[in-house]
């Protein structure tokens, strides 16, 4: 059994002394004469590999006291615990509880972190506006580690059935910052996974899913005649009817810039940035549409946006609601007027009716092929092909 004694006799490199009393404890002398470190060697019920585990220095940690640690440490190994990973976990959780952020200063690093791949800034207002109004006013100051999934269900419940897809928003947006929480080692794991559980099954997706109201396309030709080419023509008509005529959606038309047109081909490229599917898309420009560029390249404001506003920046997407709810247009919606959006469902029922095939139809919409097998095969854009298609459809849509 190792004493004081013995201990203070310890010389320089000389072997370790093992303790006697408690198994697999040694003191291993130092540079110093009667002095050592204490070294506690074992079997990890865990790794099942051997470890040695530091309990200080000799003198400054005695030979009782040294084997109350080391008894500490058996006993943990005894009930299958490693006495050096509880170690590392009690400082691992010491350092986390100066360090661990609240529920808002995570969310806000997160989107500090991830805003910048987003495609535009109606996307990058929503995503932190919508924890800014349902989420941090009721959890944003409790550290990341407090919170249950009872927390997020309670914040979710009065708008998880009133306001489905915003909810689904923000539990996802949620559950993103909770698994940037775990991956910094400041929780263990999401509970947003199980807030399901706690709250009533929503409608199904195809339950729920609101269509943009749309001119019917048999009332295309009227509404033509009645709304665009009455008066004069202003730029949300103008805007408008080159809408209609290339079944594009708002944003790539009222951004749409001179240097995308090829006046000779009649093609209009809209590059990939403005792309909900983040791809090239050509577009063929019937006789129509080439003669609504015409008339804008001879006005004086022709910029370098094609339909700008007064002060030069794109039309804004209410300019174009405003020209149809003035108008009163009705829409296949009882009740609401009709939206630029669906604009984009005329042109692909007349399609459906007409004849054309779902490949051309659906490519005139630069909507993305589903199969990934299909999309790796498939790679032609049918332009040729469909730009009969909007030869028609513009014939159909002229008064």
């Amino acid at each position: 059994m190792l004493t004081d004694a013995a201990a203070r006799k310890l010389e320089p490199g000389s072997k370790p002394r093992s303790d006697g009393m408690v198994q697999g404890l040694q003191l291993i002398p130092s540079k110093t004469k009667g002095r050592g470190k204490w070294n506690l060697r074992f079997v990890s019920p865990v790794t099942g590999k051997r470890r040695d585990m530091g309990l200080g220095t000799y003198p400054d940690i005695g030979i009782a006291a040294a084997r109350r640690a080391a008894l500490e440490a058996r006993d943990l190994i005894a009930s299958g615990g490693d006495p050096l990973e509880a170690k590392r976990a009690a400082e691992l959780e010491r350092r986390l509880e100066t360090t661990r952020p609240s529920f808002e200063q995570a969310g806000r690093k997160v989107f500090e972190e991830i805003s910048p791949g987003f495609k535009n800034t109606k996307h990058i207002r929503q995503w932190i506006g919508t924890l800014e109004t349902y989420v941090f006013p009721k959890i944003g100051r409790l550290p990341v580690n407090e919170l249950r999934a009872s927390d997020f269900a309670d914040v979710l419940r009065p708008i998880w059935l009133s306001k489905p897809e915003t909810a689904s928003r923000v539990r996802q947006r949620c559950d993103t910052v909770m698994n940037w929480c775990a991956a910094q080692d400041y929780v263990i794991a999401s509970p947003v996974q199980n807030v399901d559980r706690l709250l009533p099954k929503q409608k199904g997706k195809r339950e729920r899913v609101q269509h943009h109201p749309a001119v019917p396309w048999r009332d295309i030709p009227s509404f033509t005649e009645r709304v665009l080419r009455t008066g004069r023509p202003t730029m949300s008509k103008l805007a408008l009817e080159f809408l209609i005529l290339t079944a594009a959606r708002s944003g790539e038309v009222r951004h749409m810039e001179q240097s995308e047109i090829d006046w000779e081909a009649k093609i209009w490229t809209v590059p990939k940035e403005r792309m909900k599917a983040g791809v090239i898309h050509r577009v063929p420009l019937s006789p129509r549409a080439m003669e609504i560029l015409r008339l804008r390249q001879q006005e004086e404001a022709f910029s370098s946006f094609v339909f700008p506003s007064r002060n030069g920046k794109p039309l804004t997407d209410m300019a174009l609601t405003k020209a149809l709810r003035d108008a009163k247009v009705k829409s296949d919606t009882p009740g609401r007027i009709a939206t630029a959006h669906g604009f984009r469902s005329s042109f692909r029922d007349w399609a459906s009716e007409n004849g054309y095939t779902r490949d051309v139809a659906e490519r005139a919409l630069a909507h993305t092929i589903a199969s990934a097998t299909e999309a790796a095969y498939h790679r032609t854009d049918l332009l040729d092909q469909r730009r009969k298609m909007m030869d028609n459809w513009a014939d159909h849509s002229a008064i």
